[in-house]
């Protein structure tokens, strides 16, 4: 593939999906730092309550993943995006504007539904834009704006609820969606054949690729055939068990530290954001060396297990020691996040073009399966324990099983996939 074509699409839409990724994350995770930052006091929202809430956006998450890719395959990528971008952007700022409980329980699971179209659209997207050597690249990122946006987010929410209230925080953060929304719908193609920023020759070329990819795949007819592929069931469960550990650490973080350090909220974002420094790094060098080897799995479990032993560890610490505890979670955070982009690049390795968006949707909405399960539970046992050592254990023990879960995938081993590689260059 032409080098200077690469350059280009990496180029022009990468930041593209970038920013929209982490809009659409900003809106989902500052519900922690609200809680945190009076919108519990305020509105009166007990611990059970709280986690249920919290939990509630990715319940609503979980029921049109697959309904979002195969619009995204089949008609537009580019139109689902913007529409969920200023739907999203209306809930979020809408969460600002709750008066009592009772508005929060539809604006959560409603942001859920509206951003469940996002991950799989966006996959589906760069699925249609990059090559098998690129797309653990360009699959980090897109997710890259999940760790990226925490790490302002926390910084900016810790400011914002400081200066203004924990509504005009919502409400400041879920106005620049709405704007996106129309930069997104000028700039995106949601193929390289429409995009006039592309010779005619870079068109082709990129076209001839990806038939030579799609011709070295075995066909599959339908989704209900791609949906009983072992693969897809153990990647389904893997991804459930790993969210249950993301998402029970994304929620409650600032909390566990606030309470655990008896620091303002200022200080509580700062250090809130420091694990997902560490996952940017990570998550560029694994992504790399995913792409260069062609190797996924191994990258995915090794820094799984290392953020499982990390949770044990500080749980193991308790209280005795804040700094250690902290520094243990700082390397189970960047841990969990850094094999994402080798992680999404397995399904369109093994299944075909037609299915492998509905395949990534089933799998992703596993995943937010697992963050409803991650984000309720990890809240519970902080409430009922009153310390955040049981969940530790529940978050640690969850991505053992993601670690084992992946191990059993019979994905392209890397000489395999080398081969393949060759074949289709020829």
């Amino acid at each position: 593939m032409d080098s200077i074509a690469s350059k280009k699409r990496f180029r022009r839409l990468i930041p593209l999906a970038f920013i929209t990724y982490s809009l659409a994350y900003l809106d989902r995770a500052n519900y922690g730092f609200g809680v945190a930052g009076g919108m519990g006091d305020e509105l009166n929202i007990t611990a059970g309550v709280s986690s249920f809430l919290a939990s509630l956006f990715f319940l609503g998450y979980f029921f049109f993943q697959v309904p979002g890719a195969h619009y995204a395959e089949k008609h537009s990528a580019k139109k689902l995006i913007f529409w969920s971008l200023i739907l999203w952007g209306g809930l979020a700022a809408a969460t600002g504007m709750a008066t009592n409980v009772a508005w929060l329980y539809p604006i959560r699971f409603l942001l859920g539904v509206v951003e469940s179209a996002v991950m799989p659209a966006m996959l589906v997207f760069l699925s249609h834009w990059f090559l098998k050597e690129e797309r653990s690249r360009a699959n980090t990122f897109l997710i890259l704006g999940n760790p990226a946006t925490v790490l302002w987010m926390s910084v900016l929410s810790g400011y914002l609820l400081n200066s203004f209230s924990w509504r005009w925080m919502f409400i400041l953060e879920g106005a620049p969606a709405v704007l996106w929304a129309f930069i997104w719908l000028k700039l995106v193609k949601d193929r390289p054949k429409n995009a006039s920023w592309l010779t005619d020759k870079e068109k082709q070329g990129i076209e001839n690729e990806f038939n030579k990819e799609q011709s070295t795949l075995k066909p599959v007819k339908n989704y209900r055939e791609a949906f009983k592929s072992k693969a897809v069931i153990l990647l389904s469960l893997q991804y459930f068990a790993w969210s249950i550990g993301v998402y029970g650490f994304v929620m409650w973080l600032p909390s566990i530290i606030k309470k655990a350090s008896n620091l303002d909220i200022v200080s509580t974002g700062w250090l809130s954001s420091v694990p997902y420094v560490v996952a940017v790094v990570g998550m560029l060098v694994l992504s790399y060396y995913s792409d260069k080897t062609l190797n996924r799995k191994t990258f995915v479990w090794i820094s799984l297990l290392i953020g499982s032993i990390a949770f044990f560890g500080s749980y193991l610490i308790g209280s005795s020691n804040f700094w250690l505890s902290y520094t243990l979670l700082v390397i189970a955070g960047g841990a969990m996040y850094a094999p994402y982009g080798p992680f999404f690049a397995i399904i369109p390795e093994i299944l075909p073009r037609n299915v492998a968006g509905g395949a990534m949707a089933l799998i992703n909405s596993m995943g937010a399966l697992g963050s409803f399960v991650g984000s309720y539970i990890v809240g519970y046992l902080n409430g009922v324990t009153g310390g955040p050592s049981a969940s530790f254990v529940f978050m640690a023990s969850a991505l053992f099983v993601s670690v084992l879960l992946t191990m059993a995938v019979k994905a392209p081993a890397a000489k395999e996939a080398k081969k393949r590689m060759e074949v289709v260059s020829q």
